[in-house]
């Protein structure tokens, strides 16, 4: 699949989740994923975090990086693919009134549902911009911290990704990204339905590869914080592979994680 016809795709399911209510919205619910499919599991719990706020946590991340991100008071956070403000809050919460949190998404839906949120709650220093995250909109060295939520799986590019986190940062900057990842290989059948499912494993890396892009793009201190598989019901798996390579993926290291990782951009 072509990288602009993969956007595209992400585009208009990501757009009529914005659309819909966080109760129907979940990743890979049935009301965007297709029938009998549910990795809500990876959806962490929110409600405790200072700064959450319901409406705009529409149930699409698979971590919570702020857990991880060592965010300052005072400091300026770009949340990529930050869909309806969810993570954003919370990092404004962190950052205080003399903060600065911007967050970047490709979805126009997505952006106004943000700003609908954000007048509601009447924040300043909270903003929202319509860009691609291959090619944001941003001066050089712009930010402290970059955060992101189950959403560079779904970058065509992720060394243009990781190129772009780069050079946004700050020197001594850094980013903590919550995401999904392959561990070993998957049958092919099971590889090639998953990564249809936008916004769940589509286009997800193989763990190694995904923190080697890391490692080359320059960033130093890789540290993988939390790890959970994704646990595909067996029956949805016997669609798609024999009952050898179904005995195969759930007796060995292998399989479709989220992780959360950070790394520093050297000064």
């Amino acid at each position: 699949m072509k990288s602009e016809e993969l956007k595209n795709i992400v585009k208009k399911k990501y757009g009529r989740i914005a659309e819909q209510s966080s109760e129907e919205s979940s990743c890979c619910s049935s009301s965007c994923c297709g029938p009998q499919v549910d990795y809500t599991v990876f959806s962490e719990n929110y409600e405790a975090k200072e700064g959450y706020n319901p409406d705009a946590d529409l149930n699409l991340g698979c971590g919570i990086p702020t857990d991880f991100a060592e965010i300052k008071k005072g400091g300026h956070v770009l949340d990529l693919g930050s869909g309806a403000g969810n993570d954003c809050f919370v990092a404004r919460a962190i950052v205080g009134e003399t903060g600065k949190v911007t967050g970047l998404d490709m979805t126009g839906q997505m952006i106004r549902k943000a700003k609908e949120n954000c007048l509601k709650l009447g924040f300043s220093n909270v903003g929202f911009v319509l860009g691609d995250i291959e090619k944001m909109p941003f001066a050089d060295e712009t930010f402290d911290v970059v955060i992101s939520n189950c959403v560079l799986n779904l970058v065509p590019d992720k060394s243009k990704a990781f190129s772009e986190i780069y050079r946004v940062l700050k020197s001594g900057g850094h980013f903590c990204v919550s995401d999904v990842v392959i561990k070993g290989k998957l049958p092919a059948g099971l590889k090639n339905d998953a990564e249809m499912y936008a916004g769940c494993v589509a286009g997800a890396s193989e763990m190694d590869e995904y923190l080697g892009i890391i490692r080359k793009k320059g960033f130093a201190d890789i540290a993988v914080h939390k790890q959970k598989e994704i646990s595909i019901p067996d029956d949805l798996l016997a669609k798609y592979v024999t009952k050898e390579e179904l005995d195969s993926y759930r007796t060995k290291e292998k399989g479709i994680f989220s992780i959360t990782v950070s790394a520093i951009k050297p000064t």
